[in-house]
């Protein structure tokens, strides 16, 4: 299937690794020119590599943390004056926060700003140039909003939902969609190196909580975000869509 996505242009933040790296490279081997966002330069810059290697244009690499007030500015002034303007964004970067008690006025806001604040204000910035030119993809990358524990990277999943549906309104009109994917366990530096880091933990894991019998793998995701991203998800917009192997056990 042609995804009709050659010559669009994207950005993904939290793109160094996992689910970020996975999905720049499924976009750029359909053809789209990007952007990659992320605080380590570094493995931004290998990322750029391996694209570059497979005979694609290199990604535009950029060192930022979203979580800067000015972030939305500095990324859209570099993502303008070297790619011309903005069809794609992906919202990726965010993560759990866990507290030990009830959390500070301090980590709650934190978590918040991550979490929340920074993706809409990104979309923001770059919505009133997809509004001009008739075309926009905003997909969003949160997580579960059942809450287990206190965990400051829960409830920003909630709101960046119920905001991406809001935006989806205001903007269905002028050819822009915005949708929210909530991962399961992927795997990924979070569920491999602090949430299920053994093993055993993630057989134990899969065996209760997942019917497919697997922790997925990042383009298992990165599939759905590229279709999303595509002309041809045109009426596909203002939803949640969990990709969790099944494990969520709620039918809404």
């Amino acid at each position: 299937m042609d995804l009709q996505l050659s010559g669009k242009t994207a950005l993904i933040t939290g793109a160094s690794v996992g689910l970020g790296r996975a999905i720049a490279r499924m976009l750029a081997r359909e053809g789209c020119s990007l952007a990659i966002v992320a605080r380590r330069g570094a493995l931004l810059e290998t990322l750029a590599d391996e694209i570059e290697a497979l005979g694609l244009r290199r990604p535009l690499a950029i060192v930022c943390d979203i979580t800067r007030r000015d972030a939305p500015q500095l990324i859209r002034q570099q993502v303008v004056d070297q790619l011309g303007h903005l069809d794609i964004l992906i919202n990726n970067a965010g993560g759990s926060r866990p507290f030990d008690g009830l959390g500070t006025l301090e980590q709650w806001e934190d978590a918040m700003y991550l979490n929340f604040h920074a993706a809409r204000e990104l979309a923001h910035a770059f919505v009133g140039d997809m509004q001009a030119r008739r075309f926009g993809r905003i997909v969003n990358l949160t997580g579960g909003d059942e809450p287990v524990a206190i965990n400051g990277g829960v409830p920003p999943n909630g709101a960046t939902h119920i905001w991406a549906k809001a935006l989806s309104r205001a903007v269905g009109k002028d050819g822009i969609t915005v949708n929210s994917i909530a991962p399961g366990r992927i795997h990924s530096e979070q569920i491999d190196n602090r949430l299920l880091p053994t093993p055993e933990a993630q057989s134990q894991w899969v065996a209760q909580n997942c019917p497919a019998g697997y922790i997925g793998e990042p383009d298992d995701l990165a599939v759905l975000v590229t279709f999303l991203a595509s002309p041809l998800a045109r009426y596909i917009t203002g939803q949640v869509i969990h990709v969790d192997g099944g494990a969520r056990r709620y039918s809404h």
